[in-house]
């Protein structure tokens, strides 16, 4: 597996906005876990919800998953509440999808291209989304902690003939204390025919 090619350091929030470049299809953000996020997602794996998801706009959706979160996971929520802001400012979507989910055996294990116009991925802890632009002949990885941006096919212009396609890792082949994941996605609401009746979904 090929290394990354993307930089080891997010200097301006504005660089998110280059996934709007017509020739791009992915973008990969280095970023840094500060100390408080590192121990917040620590606090998380053991005691944090298996899934959540809320729609809606943004203050709607900070209201509704306040109560999955404790003192001690509130920076989780704080990092979660800033990338859906910076998902809004750079796809002009007001209403939107946050879902964070613990992911503990192989999923989505094809590589595919989402039903979506644009896509955010974090994987705060565990291995990265992997992705490969040549039918797999060269799969790349997110590196730890990346910010994600991608292309799906109801972005305006996307093409198959130019497009990334994506998977998660496979953690089955990992030993059992590594098969973890803890993945953030933001879309916009009502992505993937989600439908909008249910504002928010806490699983435990």
């Amino acid at each position: 597996m090929s290394a990354c090619p993307t930089r080891h350091q997010l200097l301006s929030h504005s660089a998110f906005r280059e996934i709007l470049s017509p020739e791009r299809t992915i973008t990969v953000h280095s970023q840094g876990l500060a100390t408080s996020l590192r121990r917040a997602l620590e606090s998380y794996r053991v005691s944090g919800a298996r899934l959540i998801m809320a729609q809606g706009a943004l203050e709607t959706i900070r209201n509704n998953l306040a109560e999955a979160f404790t003192d001690e996971t509130l920076p989780l929520l704080a990092d979660m509440i800033e990338l859906a802001t910076r998902y809004q400012e750079v796809s002009g979507r007001q209403a939107l999808r946050v879902r964070l989910e613990k992911v503990t055996t192989d999923s989505c294990r094809k590589f595919h291209v989402d039903c979506v116009g644009l896509r955010l991925l974090r994987t705060y802890d565990g291995p990265g989304v992997e992705w490969t632009a040549d039918g797999g002949l060269n799969i790349h990885q997110a590196p730890d902690g990346a910010v994600v941006f991608l292309k799906g096919k109801h972005f305006p212009g996307w093409s198959e003939a130019t497009s990334v396609h994506h998977r998660s890792p496979r953690l089955s082949v990992l030993p059992s204390e590594k098969r973890y994941r803890l993945l953030l996605t933001i879309d916009e609401a009502g992505a993937c025919g989600a439908s909008m009746d249910s504002p928010v979904m806490i699983a435990a």
